[in-house]
């Protein structure tokens, strides 16, 4: 059975593309992917995240799926891999890797492992998030499973939803979370940098926070 994909208007991910992922989690924390996923690079280094899910969910060593779902890629999607979070076996490596960012995928987020991290970091562009490195490969390639609902750091990840990652983490939104949230986002963006300017005009901090 074939899943419905419900996709997040273009007008609307445009509108996201402002919102860091604190901000997004602040208001939702169901939408937080679990942040033992890292970025691969350091703090100041990885590359911002932002693009539409592909889904891959994987049985390792087995990562037939994984082939599939990046022949089903195209500029700026994300690969979502759930390997179920085993560490035994990387996913994805420098060969995948460099074709997804010869295509302009925005990035790949493993539940799972990785490897080739050197190489993937140097991919300029590219952003990896991880939960596990490992130089073993996988063996194997009848899976098939490719974009249906997969389970990502405890969040339910569905094809065409909107993956948002920086410096501090992931965040997921489905075509729900895009529309309910996205007001609340720019507010909470107007209230911050009107923080900043009181904090930076010496007002008494109290007085700005009320306490």
């Amino acid at each position: 059975m074939m899943t419905e994909i419900v996709d997040i208007p273009q007008a609307l991910v445009d509108r996201w593309r402002r919102i860091p992922v604190p901000v997004i989690v602040d208001l939702a924390a169901e939408c937080q992917i679990d942040i033992a996923i890292r970025p691969l690079c350091p703090a100041g280094q990885q590359p911002a995240l932002f693009g539409r899910a592909v889904t891959a969910r994987c049985a390792p060593p087995d990562f037939g799926a994984v082939l599939r779902a990046i022949g089903l890629m195209q500029k700026g999607d994300v690969l979502l891999i759930d390997a179920a979070g085993i560490a035994e076996w990387a996913m994805v490596g420098d060969v995948l890797g460099g074709h997804l960012h010869r295509i302009g995928a925005a990035g790949i987020v493993c539940d799972g492992a990785v490897r080739d991290t050197g190489a993937l970091a140097g991919m300029s562009g590219l952003s990896v998030y991880s939960r596990h490195i490992n130089p073993r490969g996988p063996v194997g390639i009848a899976g098939t499973e490719v974009n249906r609902p997969v389970t990502i750091g405890g969040c339910v990840v569905n094809p065409r939803d909107l993956i948002i990652g920086d410096d501090d983490g992931l965040a997921v939104l489905n075509a729900t979370h895009a529309a309910a949230l996205i007001d609340k986002a720019e507010a909470k963006l107007v209230l911050e940098a009107e923080w900043t300017r009181r904090l930076g005009a010496d007002e008494p901090i109290g007085q700005i926070f009320g306490l």
